[in-house]
């Protein structure tokens, strides 16, 4: 493994990097007051990238996406990271879950998402069904070539500016030898579908912007032409292509540590008390090296990770620990650094604040890090036998 960047790569990072310093890092601030993202700034964004030809990056090329390969998609996300969720989604990766369209799907949603002329969002947590999925109460019921939907789905992100929706659905049960487990299916949804509705979701104390949104599904009739893969099939395609999402989340929190350590480091060679620089005193000195240290290797955890799915290596319990270590210390960067600001780092004149009730939820979606400690766990103990 090399760890040295090549020269492509290394302009994908000063371009991305550039990317949001001047078009995301701007407009955070009225972002952060208001909650919302203005049409204007979300459309001009997104026409950028698209002319910076980064749009849908994480889709091969046959398509028309950018090809990028997972550790150079892992770079583009750890800069990306940088900046406001709320608006850096507008930097446009559709959801690699659609390349299991068949041709007529491709030409629906698939084309379209890439070109940016659709948007998709994708539900699988319900109000009683977060870290077990298997437990999702939305149901569907066959109804001669249809489907009949109800339920409910929460929690789903920027589902308030998607066009259609990447929707999980129980479709059936089966016995196993720990009794019944549910299948599942993946439905393409159009917003417009009778019976369905996108609902504003809840106040959230993270990421302001970003919205999360409920999905009601009341006797809504699905074709079975909408089904993504194949029927009672729905967690292998889910396996096969959101198996790198958690690897997303360990970028971005990788990028968004590092902005906060560069904001916090020359603070510290600043700041004086006592007659000498904070830095100077121990108990700075000495967080400043741990801090600094933890995102090294939370930023190799991660890149190592990518590194492993480029090669075809089992790559489960490295993407869990990358995501467990990435997550976890961001956490403690951004309580760290407001403790090295002071009451200042608790004050709105900074984005100190935002980043640390931002880094909150890093720890609970594309599973917990109690989930990420399991999945690490049985990955050890299962060659055991155990």
């Amino acid at each position: 493994m090399n760890f040295g960047l090549s020269e492509e790569q290394q302009l994908i990072v000063d371009t991305v990097r550039l990317f949001v310093e001047q078009e995301i890092y701007p407009h955070e601030d009225e972002v952060e007051r208001t909650g919302e993202v203005p049409e204007a700034i979300s459309s001009a964004i997104q026409q950028k990238c698209i002319e910076s030809g980064f749009y849908a990056a994480n889709l091969p090329e046959e398509v028309g996406g950018g090809g990028l390969n997972q550790l150079d998609f892992t770079l583009l996300e750890r800069e990306l990271g940088r900046g406001s969720m709320a608006l850096n989604h507008f930097f446009g990766r559709p959801s690699g879950i659609l390349m299991a369209c068949n041709d007529e799907q491709k030409e629906r949603y698939l084309l379209p998402a890439v070109k940016g002329e659709r948007h998709d969002a994708l539900a699988m947590t319900e109000p009683n069904a977060g870290s077990d999925v298997r437990g999702m109460q939305c149901q569907a019921r066959p109804d001669g070539d249809d489907w009949i939907v109800n339920g409910t789905k929460h929690f789903i992100s920027h589902a308030n500016v998607a066009d259609f929706v990447i929707v999980f659905i129980a479709t059936g049960s089966e016995q196993t030898n720990r009794g019944e487990k549910k299948l599942i299916t993946c439905f393409l949804v159009d917003r417009d579908t009778p019976g369905f509705q996108i609902l504003p979701g809840y106040e959230s104390v993270s990421h302001r912007g970003y919205k999360n949104c409920i999905l009601s599904f009341k006797d809504c009739r699905l074709p079975t032409a909408q089904i993504l893969g194949e029927l009672h099939k729905g967690f292998d395609i889910a396996n096969e292509w959101l198996y790198g999402t958690r690897l997303t989340v360990a970028a971005n929190c990788v990028g968004r540590a590092r902005r906060v350590f560069e904001m916090t480091l020359p603070y510290a060679a600043e700041r004086e008390q006592f007659g000498q620089k904070i830095g100077k005193f121990q108990g700075v000195s000495f967080q400043l090296a741990d801090l600094i240290t933890q995102i090294d290797a939370a930023d190799l955890l991660t890149l190592s990770a990518a590194w492993r799915l480029d090669q075809g290596l089992p790559a489960n319990r490295e993407i869990a620990s990358a995501k467990l270590h990435a997550t976890e210390t961001l956490a403690k960067v951004t309580d760290t650094a407001i403790q090295i600001y002071g009451g200042m780092g608790l004050m709105s004149d900074l984005p100190l604040e935002r980043f640390w009730r931002d880094a909150r939820v890093e720890r609970i979606w594309d599973g917990t890090s109690e989930i990420q400690r399991h999945i690490i766990s049985r990955e050890l103990l299962r060659p055991l036998g155990a």
